[in-house]
């Protein structure tokens, strides 16, 4: 499994996924992960929203194995919905 985080400078919501993220990456749960920062790169809200299929509002917006997941909230409850860090503890 394999995560990429979309985000910018300043967004303490950017900065709590990509924590989560290593949390995970650390307790073997996830493969990796890739933090996006979208200013340096050059992506608009309307790139985002390109790939997504819907509007896009807020960053971080959250990608497990390709697959959309939401922003740093939906992120956060997709590892408590899959116990991630639970299971990486009890392996």
């Amino acid at each position: 499994m394999f995560v990429v985080i979309f985000g910018r400078p300043g967004c303490s919501f950017c900065v709590r996924a990509q924590s989560l993220a290593e949390r995970l990456e650390k307790a073997g749960a996830i493969e990796g992960h890739r933090y996006v920062d979208i200013l340096a790169e050059g992506i608009s809200k309307a790139d985002m929203e390109k790939t997504i299929g819907k509007p896009v509002a807020t960053v971080p917006q959250v990608f497990v194995d390709q697959a959309h997941v939401g922003g740093f909230t939906e992120f956060d409850q997709y590892v408590r919905d899959n116990a991630l860090l639970e299971q990486s503890r009890a392996t």
